[in-house]
């Protein structure tokens, strides 16, 4: 699977913090066996977002995208509006098992707005921006996406 990692912070892009999602999500992936084929870090900027969105799935460059940033409550906070302009279909699933599978750890995640969606035939996923949630979050929903990528792609027909 073809992945690309987008985080999304004005501080990561500014170079006035480290972006610790970003390589978290690359190392999780890596380790079983996918291959990362884009990594940046862009600024909370709607349409910035919108057009690399657009870019990575009508590109095909990846099967996954996922976004770390920008998923809570700050005013800045507008990757979930950004990728909703962009997806074709919908895919909550994603973001309620996150949510719900989180909350042992911290009832916070139900202050999550991470959604999902498909483009094209790429899979947007977004999570929040801290490593220990990033972590969390592909821990609930690592083992489904592959089948939901094999289903995109026409590798499997659902019944």
């Amino acid at each position: 699977m073809k992945v690309a990692v987008l985080t999304i912070s004005d501080k990561g892009h500014q170079g006035e913090r480290e972006d610790d999602s970003g390589p978290e999500i690359k190392e999780i992936f890596q380790r079983q066996g996918d291959e990362i084929a884009f990594y940046e870090i862009i600024p909370d900027e709607r349409e910035m977002i919108i057009d690399k969105l657009k870019h990575l799935a009508d590109n095909e460059i990846a099967d996954l995208i996922i976004t770390t940033g920008g998923t809570g409550f700050a005013p800045r906070d507008i990757t979930p509006e950004a990728t909703k302009e962009v997806i074709e279909k919908e895919v909550p699933g994603l973001g309620e098992k996150m949510r719900k599978e989180t909350a042992k750890y911290t009832e916070l995640t139900y202050l999550s707005r991470a959604t999902a969606g498909l483009r094209a035939r790429s899979l947007i996923l977004n999570l929040p921006g801290n490593p220990k949630a990033v972590r969390e979050c592909l821990e609930t929903v690592i083992e489904i996406i592959p089948h939901g990528i094999a289903v995109l792609k026409g590798d499997i027909t659902e019944h």
